[in-house]
């Protein structure tokens, strides 16, 4: 039974397999086999993950049997956050202003635009943590505007802004200095410069040097993220403030997206250049200013990028086929370029060759000098105080002592008695005390200058000293009483070879007329030995006299010339309509004559006549110069009967006889009569400056006006008369005598060095000078460095200024500054400049390009152009109060400190921390700035020597 079971089940397994192989193939048993497999393996997985939930939640209920509930907060929180987004409501107003807050919008959404919403989008579609960033800044803007309204900004722009620029360019000016006397001979580097700069700042400052600040990049950036960083502290609220994401986010917007682009811009000498271009674009340039700074330039580049102009346009010029009236034009313009083109290839030899380009010396070795009159020196701001200082350093001081002080009795003299005589006629005699108050002076003087007590004592014939001292005794004193001893004084100070004669032979001379700008300009023509030396180019100053071969044929009397006026025209220039007179002039001499043509303006007859009559006062009576400077009637008529007078005006110059009369008018009627254009002296406003200006014959002008407006009591005029005439002698000496002893007219007496320390520690808070004067003597002390100049000249040129205010009402002028300021902080005002930086940032909305770096050679000509314009600006009066050299050498000074990035990132911080220290006064701002600039290595170096040099001092006590 059991068998045929067994062979049942065989029977029937043999079967299933032979059908599943006939019906499903050979590889049934590998299907059967994987299909096993893959159960046996899913229910091992299902087995583990039921068991792994289990075992978690088994777990999870025996931690909450001893742990607390969990807080609520994240569900709903996170229940919030799933819901449907509510707008936020934003308060548009930010300095309750509506001019200034919409721009000042425009700029919030354009910065988070353009720095915020580019990247944040990709990350997430929340407008959330936009708005709040923007409510932020809106935060800071309202606190912001909130502190400004309450301070007052005018001691900020008139007294700090302009300390801390004189400050900069006093350091500036120290370091070129520093540079200069290390070696003459090697120029320092710009690199050398820049280091300099932040050691003199470092000893003027005490505490503090920006020298990382300016020159490391990345110490710049962590400074303005620091300073960032406490303004938002004090800005914003303390809930704001303290989310960390959100003040990093704006940190770093207001960092790196706007201050230290600005900065940048603000920084680059480019910028500043073509800014200053921008900023007297209204003034056109001048040819003699630029051919000045051609000449002056020692920047190869400048000089190679104009020279390269030059002959592109000379390449353009010649190329042009033209005909007719134009040819002359383009062969004026193509010489033009020819000279500007050798002029700088000249100036480039010779920087490159090494050799001396310094005007000053080339002239006094090579040059052929121009004569300058001792009368006309006497005369002149400027020249005096070289002549001054030259009979200083000879011994002869009291002689031009005496001729000042006399010269100045003289005019005091003359008005007080005109003062007299005008009284008389009214019914009113006070001759004895005025007479006694001349011969108070008249004594002074004699007593001071010519007495045996007198130490110095001016050294005259004794017979004139009896002469004035019995004329004191027994007669009136008159305002001539000195004037044979003053003419010996002036004798002897012509002739003897101590003064003037050797005056003329030394460098003060030189020095002298580089400030009259009679200094002839060098060029060199190639010669490698230095033979090539040559001096060309004619003076524009105030005493015109260096036209040294005409003055040459002018003192031969071989020579004849001949003038008149052959033909008159009307002309009309830019809608002006004025007469023109053609002027034929011949020369002959002994072997040649010459015969030319020049044209001439009526207003060159005028000007040339003052010019001639200021100089040579004894022309003034016999010269009259027909007809007025204006005129409406340009008829025929009028025109010929002016060319008659002028013919005959000219006729009466020329004359041997006034020739002979006055030998030095030859230079001026040789210049007039050249064929050039002619260069006028002093307009008319130069010419009232002048009463201002002469030291002379208005030395005691003030003294005497000031009597001249007496009180009704007769007697309290007389006494203050008394007052003023009874010191007239000695305060002109003591004035005079302080140029020597070199004692601070403007400052009082310090124990520091007043060269090291800050601009404002100069200036005398118990002095009562209104804005505009304090200003003035800043800048101009530190722009033109009067410090180093003749401290005589140093107290006119304070004196002109506070005249020159006081009589153009300078309480007016004080409270235009103020209106000024409260101009520029006006709401108006301050939302143009919101405009302005929008459209700078974001021209028509869009944020603007990096700006392709400039050419080389556009930046240099930009350079000298820049120059140029500040060059033309110059009043001519400047320079005849402080001198054409000077005036020069501020200017391009000034120019100069603002070619290094480095020092001019150096001014911007300067500012913007004395903005802050006034916007926050209760805070200490200084010592913050302090901490943030005290890892400054110069500053370690000068703590170091501080250390080095106090220790030998302790030891010794």
């Amino acid at each position: 039974m059991l068998t045929e079971t067994s062979l049942s089940i065989w029977g029937w397994g043999s079967l299933g397999i032979v059908l599943s192989l006939i019906t499903f193939g050979p590889f049934v048993i590998f299907y059967l086999a994987f299909y096993i497999l893959c159960f046996v393996g899913g229910g091992f997985v299902v087995t583990l993950l039921f068991g792994k939930t289990s075992s978690e939640k088994y777990l999870e209920q025996c931690e909450h049997s001893f742990l607390p509930s969990t807080s609520t907060g994240i569900p709903k929180c996170l229940e919030e956050m799933k819901r449907e987004a509510r707008t936020i409501k934003i308060d548009r107003r930010l300095t309750g202003a509506n001019i200034i807050d919409e721009p000042l919008q425009q700029v919030i959404q354009f910065s988070l635009r353009d720095y915020v919403q580019y990247w944040y989008y990709t990350l997430s579609d929340d407008e959330s943590f936009l708005l709040e960033i923007r409510q932020t800044l809106q935060n800071a803007l309202i606190q912001f505007a909130t502190r400004s309204k309450e301070i007052d900004w005018q001691p900020y722009f008139t007294t700090r802004i302009v300390d801390d620029f004189g400050t900069h360019l006093r350091v500036f000016r120290k370091a070129q200095q520093k540079i200069t006397e290390k070696d003459d001979q090697v120029k320092g580097t710009a690199e050398d410069l820049v280091d300099t700069f932040f050691e003199v700042e470092v000893e003027m400052e005490k505490d503090v040097c920006r020298d990382l600040v300016c020159t490391s990049p990345k110490d710049e950036e962590g400074f303005l993220r620091d300073l960032c960083e406490v303004l938002l502290y004090l800005l914003l609220p303390p809930g704001d403030f303290q989310n960390k994401t959100m003040r990093y986010f704006v940190r770093e917007i207001i960092a790196r997206g706007i201050l230290l682009p600005l900065i940048n811009q603000l920084s680059d000498p480019d910028y500043i250049n073509q800014y200053i271009i921008w900023m007297i674009r209204d003034s056109n340039c001048n040819y003699e200013a630029f051919m000045n700074i051609i000449k002056l330039s020692d920047n190869i580049g400048e000089l190679e990028a104009v020279r390269d102009k030059a002959a592109e346009e000379l390449q353009y010029l010649r190329s042009l086929d033209t005909a007719g009236d134009d040819i002359n034009t383009i062969k004026n313009q193509i010489n033009s370029l020819l000279f500007v083109k050798k002029v700088c290839d000249s100036r480039i030899q010779r920087l490159q060759s090494g050799k001396e380009i310094n005007t000053v010396k080339l002239a006094a070795n090579f040059g052929k000098l121009c004569t300058v009159p001792l009368d006309s020196i006497l005369v002149d701001n400027v020249a005096l105080q070289f002549f001054m200082d030259y009979m200083q350093q000879t011994g002869g001081q009291a002689h031009l002592f005496f001729w000042m002080t006399v010269e100045g009795y003289r005019v005091t003299a003359q008005q007080q008695l005109e003062v007299l005589s005008s009284r008389q006629k009214d019914g009113k005699h006070q001759t004895n005390q005025t007479k006694g108050l001349l011969r108070a002076a008249a004594v002074g003087i004699y007593e001071q200058y010519l007495s045996e007590k007198a130490s110095p004592r001016v050294t005259v014939d004794d017979y004139l000293v009896a002469k004035l001292a019995d004329t004191l005794n027994h007669e009136d004193p008159t305002p001539e009483i000195f004037d044979d001893i003053q003419r010996k004084v002036y004798e002897l100070m012509l002739r003897d070879e101590r003064f003037y004669p050797s005056f003329r032979q030394n460098a003060l001379y030189v020095r002298m007329l580089a400030e009259l700008d009679m200094l002839k300009d060098p060029s060199f023509r190639g010669s490698d030995d230095g033979d090539g030396e040559s001096f060309n180019g004619s003076p524009t100053g105030s005493i015109n006299l260096s036209l040294d071969d005409l003055s040459n044929v002018s003192s031969d009397d071989s020579v004849q010339l001949h003038a008149y006026i052959s033909d008159t025209g009307v002309c009309n220039d830019h809608g002006k309509t004025y007469a023109l007179y053609a002027i034929t002039v011949h020369r002959r001499n002994l072997n040649s004559e010459e015969m030319w043509k020049t044209y001439r303006r009526y207003s060159d007859f005028h000007d040339f006549h003052m010019r001639i009559t200021e100089q040579f006062e004894n022309l003034s009576s016999i010269l009259k110069l027909p007809g007025k400077k204006t005129f409406n009637n340009m008829d025929r008529d009028f025109l010929e009967k002016r060319k008659k007078d002028l013919n005959a005006y000219l006729q009466l110059l020329l004359t041997p006889e006034m020739m002979k009369a006055s030998p030095a008018l030859a230079h001026y009627v040789y210049d007039f009569l050249e064929n050039k254009a002619y260069s006028k002296g002093k307009g008319d406003f130069a010419r009232k400056m002048d009463t201002f200006v002469n030291p002379l014959r208005n030395s005691m002008r003030n003294v005497s006006n000031a009597v001249k407006s007496l009180p009704d009591s007769l007697a309290e005029g007389m006494t203050k008369m008394s007052d003023n005439m009874g010191k007239m002698s000695e305060r002109l000496g003591q004035d005079i005598r302080q140029s020597f002893f070199k004692v601070p007219p403007l400052i009082p007496k310090t124990d520091s060095d007043p060269e090291h320390c800050r601009v404002s520690a100069q200036l005398d808070d118990t002095v009562d000078d209104n804005i505009p004067l304090r200003v003035m003597l800043l800048l101009m002390d530190e722009v033109f460095d009067l410090k180093e100049r003749n401290q005589w000249l140093r107290r006119n040129i304070k004196n002109l200024l506070q005249q020159l205010i006081r009589a153009t009402y300078g309480d007016t002028i004080n409270r235009k500054i103020v209106d000024h300021v409260d101009w520029m902080t006006s709401p108006e005002q301050v939302a143009d400049l919101v405009k302005r930086f929008r459209d700078a940032f974001w021209p028509n909305g869009i944020l603007a390009e990096t700006v392709p770096c400039r050419d080389k050679a556009i930046r240099m000509r930009t350079r000298v152009a820049g120059k140029t314009k500040l060059l033309s600006i110059m009043p001519d009066e400047l320079k005849h109060i402080i001198g054409a050299e000077t005036t020069r050498k501020g200017i391009l000074r000034v120019f100069e400190m603002f070619q290094h990035n480095q020092l001019n990132r150096r001014m911007v911080y300067v500012f913007l921390e004395g903005f802050l220290e006034t916007l926050f006064p209760q805070y200490k701002f200084r010592e913050l700035f302090n901490k943030l600039h005290s890892r400054s290595k110069q500053m370690q170096k000068y703590k170091q020597k501080l250390q080095t040099t106090q220790a030998p001092s302790l030891q010794k006590r």
